[in-house]
């Protein structure tokens, strides 16, 4: 059961002591397995309660707090220049419930993609900010216990989600034979793993006077394929806007020798359809695996059935 607003503004007054709340807001980052509500003290300071719903999201908050302390000393070193929620007190739950993590709000609105212009404003301001996470020393992930692969160890953990997804009889077989053509091609799994948000999108960027000012939602972050959180780039934003942000990208890598990197990166935007379809199989949610089984078909039909026209106009020509 979702618990009350009035009830977490309860536990962040115990979570940070002489926290006075004046008002409680809803927050639109509440979802299947965290309740969160914002609260106001009465000097208007806002900050956010967040609990979990599900033990499995508890553990994923726990470990999600000693990334965001290290992000956090990163940024006060300069190796970053964005602001991520800082924790600033917890409590307990009920037994084997967790603890609800109260954070520091960073400033900023939601990014928009589709106000985006292409040159050296925010997109720019995208590119630069991605490229800093990846630029960030591998131990600030690996020091908090938190998931390190290998290129090899990630291509055969994408292998080993497709072939699951395949056994399912629900994965267009067109689809099944691209994706498994990429995964074996291994000219583009020659890359340096790097720290990778993993799960990097519009909501998770916040803009304040048209610049990237924070990043939030860390509880996927690892060692991993850059190329993930270029993926909904590669999916969504205009050619012309894409080209603005990776050129700041590739400006602000050190070392960036990784000519398959935009490839990867719309293989993994395309294979998030194959994730979502697998979380409804494993939670049995019949919506999540339609929603996944007709996502893939129109996959399916933009990718080929243009090409099936093509080839019959040729044909008739």
């Amino acid at each position: 059961m979702p618990r009350s607003p009035l009830a977490l503004a309860a536990l962040a007054s115990v979570a940070v002591p002489g926290l006075d709340v004046y008002d409680v807001l809803r927050s639109p980052h509440a979802d299947a397995d965290f309740d969160v509500v914002v609260v106001k003290d009465a000097t208007g300071t806002r900050w956010i309660v967040r609990a979990p719903r599900r033990p499995a999201a508890g553990a994923a908050l726990e470990a999600e707090q000693g990334l965001l302390t290290a992000l956090g000393r990163a940024r006060e070193t300069g190796l970053v220049r964005f602001e991520v929620p800082q924790p600033r007190g917890s409590a307990l739950l009920g037994a084997d419930e967790g603890r609800v993590i109260v954070y520091s709000e960073v400033r900023g609105a939601p990014l928009v993609l589709a106000s985006i212009e292409p040159g050296p404003g925010l997109a720019a301001s995208i590119g630069a900010t991605l490229a800093q996470i990846h630029e960030l020393p591998l131990t600030v992930v690996e020091e908090q216990g938190l998931p390190t692969y290998s290129a090899e160890e990630y291509r055969e953990r994408r292998l080993a989600e497709l072939d699951a997804g395949i056994h399912t009889g629900r994965v267009p077989p067109r689809l099944a034979d691209r994706w498994e053509r990429q995964l074996e091609n291994v000219s583009w799994w020659r890359f340096e793993p790097t720290v990778v948000h993993g799960d990097m999108g519009e909501h998770q960027l916040l803009v304040a006077e048209g610049q990237v000012n924070g990043i939030v939602d860390w509880m996927d972050a690892r060692v991993a394929d850059p190329a993930d959180d270029l993926a909904w780039l590669a999916a969504a934003a205009p050619q012309d806007v894409l080209d603005s942000i990776f050129e700041a990208y590739t400006v602000g890598r050190r070392e960036l020798r990784d000519p398959h990197l935009l490839d990867r990166a719309r293989l993994a935007s395309e294979l998030a359809l194959l994730r979502w379809l697998m979380y409804g199989v494993r939670t049995e949610n019949t919506d999540v695996i339609d929603d996944g089984e007709g996502m893939m078909l129109d996959l399916e039909a933009l990718l080929f059935d243009d090409v099936d026209e093509h080839e019959h106009e040729h044909d008739q020509a």
